[in-house]
């Protein structure tokens, strides 16, 4: 395993009964790229134990961000979600994933599809200036069950356009596309089912997504990840792998 640091817990913000998120202090020493994950964790039964987290702060921000889900029962999430300001977690030093920019071929459009906690590394990458100089439009899905769920809608409705040096680029470019499965909300439906049928298309006004211009990144459930593959696969999508380009990346960490 990676070094790793101590790290103390600075805010915490409860989404709602199952969904939660907080910030840590972050070493100077800590390089990342928009998208990466770390591997989180606690002391349990005198160990250190530790899980994937992709980190939702932008790699200039001073703290780190994290989002997680509230399992009653999990090994590390049951402690996780009783964290208080000033508790201590422990941080890899080695930042590593495949959701980078960095790994997809030049285009016009870039989709950022997730469902759940995988929204993390998107709300990164949205932070990201040069996101904006180097697509036309970004769109950010988010699929969950119940509206609750949808964390950061504020801030990305409300801050990110409001800030001061890209907000601009973001008003111009950013697109957000919530959907909800169980609960009456604007957008209901399963993203995957809202891009076969063409209507997530049809709502944000762009044409059905074509290989020769729109990029593609995924995080989400296992399921969700093989479903949305085997979409832009029959699309004539390929996805990146071993850091090779092309048009579309997902985090393969979490992948079952």
């Amino acid at each position: 395993m990676a070094s790793i640091s101590t790290q103390s817990v600075t805010e915490i913000h409860h989404w709602n009964n199952s969904l939660f998120s907080f910030k840590t202090t972050r070493d100077r020493s800590l390089k990342f790229e928009n998208g990466h994950f770390l591997m989180l964790g606690m002391e349990v039964e005198g160990k250190p134990l530790m899980r994937a987290y992709s980190i939702a702060s932008p790699n200039y921000d001073e703290e780190l961000e994290f989002l997680s889900i509230k399992v009653a029962d999990g090994a590390l999430t049951s402690r996780l979600q009783n964290i208080r300001v000033g508790d201590e977690v422990f941080v890899s030093s080695k930042p590593t994933g495949t959701l980078v920019v960095d790994h997809l071929l030049e285009g016009r459009n870039l989709y950022l599809i997730s469902t759940g906690t995988g929204l993390a590394p998107f709300i990164s990458i949205i932070q990201d200036p040069e996101v904006y100089e180097k697509f036309d439009k970004i769109i950010l899905t988010h699929g969950v069950r119940y509206v609750s769920e949808l964390a950061y809608q504020h801030f990305i409705k409300q801050d990110l356009p409001n800030n001061e040096f890209f907000g601009a680029e973001v008003r111009q470019k950013l697109i957000y596309y919530p959907s909800v499965t169980r609960e009456e909300f604007q957008t209901q439906g399963r993203l995957t089912d809202l891009m076969s049928s063409g209507t997530l298309f049809n709502d944000i006004g762009l044409p059905k997504a074509d290989p020769e211009l729109d990029r593609f990144m995924i995080c989400g459930s296992p399921s969700m990840l093989t479903d949305t593959c085997q979409i832009l696969d029959d699309w004539g999508f390929e996805e990146s792998r071993q850091g090779i380009k092309a048009h579309y990346v997902i985090e393969r960490a979490f992948v079952e």
